[in-house]
């Protein structure tokens, strides 16, 4: 039989504790010692389990007032984000979204090009030229990002020998602070943006970890942004007729100031989408184009130009004179084809521009014109029937009249000329007792004088609206003083400028008409098409007959042995011309120094075509008469015009009208 297994002994469990009795503590909560458990009988057995323990409860308060306070908290937020919304979608949206589009989209202005200027040939004299602004960030240049102490200043050595800049002067404007764009340069050309970027490359290359250094470009924050240079292609011709522009390119003298608004067309804009300062290719663009200006064709011939610019310049050199202009004009149609000063100045260096250079004398500069003026003394004589070439006039050595005693430019006998002698020898005397005969009395003759004056120009602007244009002085003639009623009809007491007493002769020349004076010949728009300019008032002054006669004794002046113009005659031609030497105001002085030598005149006499008239301001060496100095100019230019137009000789011979007469009966 198997083994029985022994019957299992029933273990007693730990003692119930006794429920306390009334008024006794009780005992829970407090912990008993328990009694160790005896072994069981019999070897081998298992140690009885130690009894179970009753969990604690722990009881939770009531969850629904903290879900309330959470809700209402959360409930607050959502109110404020939706009140926020509606303020930014809704309210100030507009302000908004205006804010947002000043950082997303960038707006740039897009630079019209001027138009250029050319001479009547369409040769250029003052155009556009792509350049660069040359500009930097200055925080690229501060020691926390560029990690050098003396960025600005390192940067300034390399850049100021390219930019032609002091390196201090570089170096604080690299240092700006709270900035991140100066200007260094203006208008620089291509080539000097060129070495800025070679030297950039170079340095940048020095810069890479590989090479040693630190990573970080020295000239990284050099920039250029692209921009126009205005260019005079032949220097100082024709300055004082084209002017210049400012910095900001706009015009600021001259035609560039004169025609500006036709010049500098209409800006444009571009407007686009960028991302860290760079555009958005996928997002397009929107703007207006820019709108070139014009190109202005003048009616100046450049070759003449320079004809007449050198010779009047080495005049004023040789004379040593304060300054001086020539004009030539086209008698038919009143162009002028040149204008010229001396001293000038270079448009493309106005740094190194002497300020009293810069503008145009020829147009500025009032100044008694002297004998030059005689013709149209001679012009009222001759229209109103008062005399002929050939009435005699006997001219004393001197001749009173009012509160002075009036001579020649020379001392001589008493001279027995034709009224074309008077012109001729150009005589002072004789020219107060031709007028004289203008009237019955002097405020009369002063009167009619006076009027053929104004027909003529004098005391009126030339009708070329140029900037800063002087209209002469010319006084009514119940204003003039004792001396100005005999020192007027001989070119004394009044002022013109150089244009309008060039015009003089251009209207004896055109048959006595006069043109009002022009430089402008037309426009070309963006379009490409030429639009001419308005045709000049015309006036008639004088009759054809007049004028013809007042030519033929001009050519007195030049041809006749006893004319003072000997040394502007021209061979194989028939000149016509006049000197003039007047005593000069100075100024600055406010009185008489020195004179004003001029010489004006045109030809072929017989069938003008063109005129030329010079003037030289206080000539201090040498001779200071018109028909020394001013002659010889006039010759020069004159032939010089002549072949550059193929106007070629009449063939005729010269009127060689009587200079004197014999007053034995």
């Amino acid at each position: 039989m198997p083994p029985q297994e022994p019957p299992r002994r029933r273990v007693p469990g730990p003692a119930r504790p006794a429920r306390p009795r009334p008024g006794q503590a009780s005992s829970v909560g407090t912990r008993t010692a328990r009694p160790t458990p005896r072994p069981a009988a019999g070897a081998g057995r298992p140690a009885p389990r130690p009894p179970a323990r009753r969990p604690r409860t722990i009881k939770l308060g009531n969850p629904r007032p903290r879900l309330r306070l959470v809700s209402l908290g959360l409930t607050l937020v959502m109110l404020v984000f939706v009140v926020r919304l509606l303020q930014v979608q809704a309210v100030d949206a507009g302000a908004y979204a205006a804010k947002a589009d000043k950082y997303r989209f960038q707006e740039y202005t897009l630079s019209a090009e001027r138009g250029e200027i050319t001479d009547r040939n369409g040769i250029a004299l003052a155009a556009s030229v792509d350049a660069y602004d040359i500009t930097a960030d200055p925080k690229l240049f501060t020691p926390e990002e560029s990690k050098v102490a003396d960025a600005p200043e390192q940067a300034a050595a390399l850049l100021a020998p390219i930019l032609g800049k002091q390196p201090a002067e570089l170096a604080k404007k690299l240092r700006t602070p709270k900035s991140r764009y100066t200007l260094l340069a203006r208008k620089q050309t291509p080539q000097v943006w060129n070495q800025i970027k070679d030297l950039k490359k170079v340095y940048g290359q020095k810069s890479q970890p590989s090479a040693g250094g630190n990573g970080i470009n020295l000239l990284g924050g050099i920039l250029s942004e692209p921009s126009t240079k205005r260019v005079y292609p032949n220097g100082e011709l024709a300055a004082g007729i084209l002017g210049y522009v400012n910095a900001e390119g706009q015009g600021a003298g001259g035609l560039e100031s004169m025609l500006d608004p036709r010049l500098a067309g209409k800006d444009g804009k571009i407007r686009f989408t960028q991302s860290g300062g760079r555009q958005v290719p996928t997002a397009g663009s929107q703007g207006t184009p820019a709108v070139p200006g014009s190109n202005i064709e003048l009616t100046i011939d450049r070759d003449i130009q320079w004809a007449a610019q050198q010779a009047i310049t080495e005049q004023v050199k040789k004379s040593r004179a304060d300054r001086g202009y020539v004009i030539v004009q086209d008698t038919r149609t009143g162009e002028v084809l040149a204008m010229a000063n001396a001293p000038g100045f270079d448009p493309n260096d106005l740094s190194a521009a002497n300020a009293a250079s810069m503008g145009n004398a020829a147009l500025q500069d009032a100044y008694e014109p002297g004998s030059t003026s005689k013709v149209m003394s001679m012009a009222a004589v001759l229209e109103e029937g008062k005399a002929a070439p050939d009435t005699h006039v006997t001219v004393p050595n001197r001749l009173h009249r009012g509160d002075r005693l009036f001579k020649d430019d020379v001392d001589h006998k008493t001279w027995y000329l034709t009224l074309n002698g008077v012109l001729a020898k150009s005589s002072n005397i004789g020219t107060i007792l031709a007028t004289g005969r203008l009237g019955a009395t002097q405020a009369e003759s002063n009167k009619v004088l006076h009027s053929y004056l104004r027909k003529f120009g004098i005391g009126s602007p030339t009708g070329l609206g140029y900037p800063g244009e002087t209209p002469g002085i010319l006084a009514k003639p119940k204003d003039w003083s004792t001396s100005q009623q005999y020192t007027i009809p001989f070119g004394q007491g009044l002022s013109v400028n150089a244009m309008q007493a060039a015009s003089v002769y251009s209207t004896i020349a055109n048959g006595g008409v006069r043109i009002a004076p022009t430089l402008v010949r037309g426009t070309k728009g963006p379009d490409g098409r030429f639009a001419p300019a308005p045709r000049p008032e015309e006036s008639r002054v004088v009759s054809e007959k007049t004028a013809k006669t007042l030519a033929a004794m001009l050519e007195s002046v030049v041809d006749d042995q006893e004319g003072t113009g000997t040394r502007a005659a021209i061979p194989g031609y028939r000149v016509a011309g006049k000197t003039g030497t007047a005593n000069r105001v100075d100024p600055e002085l406010g009185r008489y120094k020195g004179y004003t030598a001029s010489f004006a005149g045109f030809a072929p006499a017989d069938a003008p075509r063109v005129t030329v008239y010079c003037a030289i301001q206080n000539p201090t060496k040498g001779s200071y008469f018109g028909g020394q100095i001013c002659g010889p100019i006039y010759k020069k230019v004159m032939e010089f015009a002549l072949k550059t137009l193929h106007i070629a000789p009449t063939g005729s011979g010269p009127a060689r009208l009587p200079v004197v007469f014999d007053p034995t009966p």
